[in-house]
This record gives structure tokens, sequence and C-alpha cells, in this order.
């Protein structure tokens, strides 16, 4: 057994047993290829629960500081950081880091509404999933995860017991002839995406007791 499966075992049974975590859809997800996890995002643990959509590691996004020390180091490339600066002028290099793992044939996980946000409602996304998604050619798999605001919200450092519910959608594929060079292709894959990202949010939410 792998370290990062040991690690994603581990992980999963703790919460398992501390917010009863449930996976909802998890055989809509491709079961090779590369593909990107776009879930919406209300909390830091969002990253650990829509990695148990599936036991293949999912590559994600982490900061810098992470990385610094050897242990820290040696801990985050295992579990599949990619180390990224922290401001928006380093947002194009997070990007390119993201899509060399997608282009190893890795799945990645980006968020789509690009920080975390509040509340029952998916705010307006950014383009960076769907542009991976076209430049690549791989879906993009929409989440919503229910219940993770309520456990450890932004600002808060002590985290509480309730409920999660993961519920994973149908894979959204770029259409045939979708070019990264027109904006038009970008804003209609993004939308799609949206359109399919906010039930699933809903579904999430009243699963896990939030509605």
């Amino acid at each position: 057994m792998t370290f990062y499966r040991f690690a994603w075992t581990v992980v999963y049974m703790l919460c398992r047993v501390l917010f009863r975590v449930r996976v909802i859809g998890a055989e809509k997800v491709p079961a090779t290829g590369a593909y990107i996890v776009a879930p919406a995002h209300r909390s830091i643990l969002d990253t650990p629960f829509a990695s148990f959509i599936t036991r293949r590691r999912v590559r994600f996004m982490a900061k810098r500081e992470l990385f610094e020390s050897r242990m820290g180091e040696w801990l985050f490339t295992k579990l599949g950081g990619i180390p990224v600066e922290r401001g928006s002028a380093t947002a194009r290099s997070a990007l390119k880091a993201v899509q060399a793992a997608l282009a190893d044939g890795e799945p990645a996980a980006v968020f789509p509404e690009g920080t975390r946000r509040h509340g029952p409602v998916v705010d307006e996304l950014f383009d960076g999933a769907a542009y991976l998604a076209v430049k690549l050619g791989v879906p993009l798999v929409p989440v919503g995860v229910g219940g993770s605001e309520q456990i450890l919200s932004s600002g808060k450092v002590v985290p509480k017991l309730h409920r999660v519910v993961v519920v994973v959608g149908d894979p959204i594929y770029p259409p045939a002839g979708a070019s990264t060079r027109r904006r038009g292709d970008l804003q209609a894959l993004t939308k799609e995406l949206q359109d399919a990202l906010q039930p699933l949010f809903d579904e999430a939410l009243k699963q896990a007791g939030q509605t």
C-alpha cells in the first residue's frame, strides 16, 4: 500500500467517525485518466473531503509555506500538494503547475470560485478550471460539499462536529472544437459548470442537514 493510500484510508476513517462523511455519486468519477475536481468552496477542509470521491491521488494547490521544512515538503508532496505563492501575480504559475499534473494523467482539484466563500449560493466562477479542461481536453467533475462550513469556516480556528456529505455530478466534457483563445468558449463551459454545481451543492447541504 502506498503512503498516499494509507494516509487516505486513515483520514477517511477518522472523518467517518467524527463527521459521518458520506459520498454520493462516486461511481460517476472517471476510473482512469486526468480530470478536474471542481468543488464549491466553503472551508479549508474541502480539499480532503473532495478527495474522498476517489482512491486515486488528487493533486491540489497549497501555500508554499507548508513546504518550507523538509518534513512538510515530503509530506505534502506525497499527499499531492502543489506549492504556490500567495498573491494574484502567481495565479498563472499555479495554473501551469496544475496543468503539468493533468498532462501527466493525474486528477487535480481546482476551486472554480477562486477562494473560500460563504453561504448556500455558488458565487460567480472564474474561467481557470474551464481553461484547463479545454486546453487539455479533460472533463470537469463538479462536486458539492455540504457541512464543511459548519465545521471550520473562514476565520475560525476551532472545528466543530457536523455531518459532511459530498455529492458528485456527471463529468462535463469540453465540446469538440472549443479553444482557449475564444473567451466565449471558456465562458460557456464555466456557465455549464456553474449550472451543474449549484444543485449538487444544494443537495449536499440538504443531506448534511443544513437546510
